[in-house]
């Protein structure tokens, strides 16, 4: 499995907005003029805002199949992430999780992402957001 990225104006595959349905309850659509969406077909994706100008990106989304999930992908597309983002002047990533997300916030523990805090009542549901920062 190789991974692969999407940009702007290209169409989403199906099974794309599938995994972001099930992962995170509705699709967020087409890529904005500022994202990137890197993908390990037909299993995981991590969909990016990136800005250039301030040598910053944020993982707005990352998801992998129930079925492909402890089998290294989530590792695999944030590797590439940091590559190919590094290589667009990219210095300093972002995200937030929910703090009920325990094997996320494990994953990205593992690869020195640097909890910075919490974020509270971020979520619809009024759960609340851990904040992460990886300086690459």
């Amino acid at each position: 499995m190789q991974v692969h990225c999407l940009g702007p104006g290209t169409e989403l595959p199906v099974w794309v907005e599938a995994l972001d349905r099930l992962a995170f309850g509705e699709p967020w659509g087409p890529l904005e003029d500022n994202e990137l969406l890197l993908i390990l077909e037909p299993s995981a994706f991590a969909r990016w805002r990136f800005l250039p100008v301030v040598g910053e990106a944020e993982l707005l989304r990352l998801a992998v199949a129930p079925a492909a999930r402890r089998q290294g992908l989530a590792r695999r597309l944030l590797g590439a992430s940091e590559q190919l983002l590094k290589e667009q002047s990219i210095s300093e990533l972002h995200l937030e999780v929910r703090t009920s997300n325990a094997p996320a916030r494990a994953l990205y523990e593992a690869l020195d992402w640097r909890f910075l805090g919490i974020r509270k009542a971020y979520y619809r549901n009024g759960e609340d957001a851990a904040l992460y920062r990886r300086d690459i």
